[in-house]
């Protein structure tokens, strides 16, 4: 009599990030193509624990029965990864216009965040990416899918953000006073609130924003909300961090209209 035994394999997983700058504002949905790395390294091992030979057709099924598993396993593994549908958009051209004392939004902007060595540095009270930004000119800073405030120990602003949570966007009209967390470290910095601002799936590789809204203070102590909404450049390249905001710009902390 012979025994069976099935020896599964690793199965390694990387995301890769890609590099694209899109042309002008315009969204739609693509598919993303995403590579997903199976180890499907299993084995049959055999073992001799009986005699006679009369059992070899029925081990020769069993040995078929499990590759055909196996194979079945990793077709729908290999279909997962290779298709998931994201919102994409192109990056939003930088058009700074001083907002004032004035509510700004809802408005959705895109920040071209492809270049993994490059902040790229956003203001709420002009409304845009800013080049050559000051220490003090940037509220948030953006680089591939991190996102900072300018405040803590190594920043000269006074920004911080909150997590609100899973809350609509429209039903938050106003929003904290306190509680604020300011940007960490320096080489490498991180804001706590917002670190982990998507879910990451294995399967496909995709970043998904989670349906959260976070308050942000600003550099010079004004007010905004914020969500994510999505991750993908045209043609489903990552880097393109897409987000929906409405800005307070007369230090009040109401963020929505009447």
């Amino acid at each position: 009599m012979k025994l069976l035994g099935v020896v599964p394999g690793e199965e390694p997983l990387a995301e890769r990030l890609g590099v694209l700058v899109g042309p002008e504002p315009r969204r739609e949905v693509g598919p993303v193509l995403e590579g997903l790395e199976l180890g499907l390294g299993e084995g049959v091992v055999i073992g001799d624990v009986g005699p006679g030979g009369r059992g070899q057709h029925a081990q020769r099924a069993i040995q078929l029965t499990a590759v055909a598993a196996i194979v079945a396993v990793a077709v729908t593994l290999v279909a997962f990864s290779l298709r998931h549908e994201v919102p994409t958009y192109s990056p939003t051209p930088p058009s700074p216009r001083d907002a004032g004392r004035t509510l700004v939004g809802p408005v959705l902007y895109t920040v071209d965040a492809t270049n993994p060595e490059q902040w790229r540095y956003f203001s709420f009270h002009v409304g845009s990416v800013i080049e050559n930004a000051g220490a003090k000119d940037w509220d948030l800073a953006f680089r591939r899918y991190q996102i900072i405030a300018n405040g803590g120990r190594e920043f000269v602003g006074g920004a911080g953000i909150v997590d609100l949570g899973e809350v609509a966007f429209a039903d938050v009209k106003t929003v904290p006073e306190a509680g604020y967390q300011p940007t960490e470290g320096g080489a490498d910095p991180r804001n706590p609130a917002i670190a982990s601002w998507y879910r990451y799936s294995y399967f496909s590789h995709v970043l998904s924003p989670k349906p959260h809204v976070w308050a942000v203070r600003t550099a010079d102590g004004r007010y905004a909300k914020l969500e994510l909404v999505s991750y993908y450049c045209l043609r489903s390249q990552p880097g393109c961090l897409t987000f929906r905001y409405v800005y307070q710009g007369d230090g009040s902390r109401i963020v929505a209209r009447d």
